[in-house]
């Protein structure tokens, strides 16, 4: 294999960074009988109900097809609703979701801060920020205009 930019180890980094707190956060989020991918829809309904399928899955960037099962799941599990208003269905928590959320939130803030607290300064924390905030306005303006 030949030697990677630093960029491209940079990169690989965060993938694999991005990976494990997804990973962690799964097993933490067990005890919730939640996934990550579960948690965050119910986090992104609650900012937005009533919200589409279609806006949701724009949020969350999943397929529409994957949204639709775990909507689907959600729904089985009595922790959101959807009312179909002629062609558009919103959904939103039921007071079951909404309850499991409020429990769930904050341990997950908790859990996931914590990667950053036990490793980082604050001004580390400080200025991985901004780094960050610096490569995602970059790749948000290349996927407004894609030929640049």
């Amino acid at each position: 294999m030949e030697d990677l930019s630093l960029s491209t180890l940079i990169w690989l980094r965060m993938v694999r960074f991005v990976q494990n707190s997804n990973q962690l956060s799964n097993e933490h989020l067990r005890q919730f009988g939640l996934t990550v991918a579960q948690f965050e829809a119910l986090a992104h309904i609650r900012n937005f109900e009533p919200i589409t399928q279609s806006e949701l899955a724009e949020g969350l960037t999943v397929s529409g097809g994957g949204i639709s099962r775990m909507l689907a799941r959600l729904e089985t599990e009595g922790l959101i609703s959807r009312k179909q208003d002629w062609k558009t269905k919103h959904i939103s928590l039921t007071d079951t979701g909404r309850e499991l959320l409020e429990r769930a939130f904050p341990s997950q803030l908790e859990q996931q801060s914590s990667l950053f607290d036990d490793s980082l300064s604050e001004d580390e924390k400080l200025q991985l920020h901004a780094l960050m905030k610096k490569l995602y306005d970059t790749s948000r303006k290349r996927s407004e205009n894609p030929q640049e």
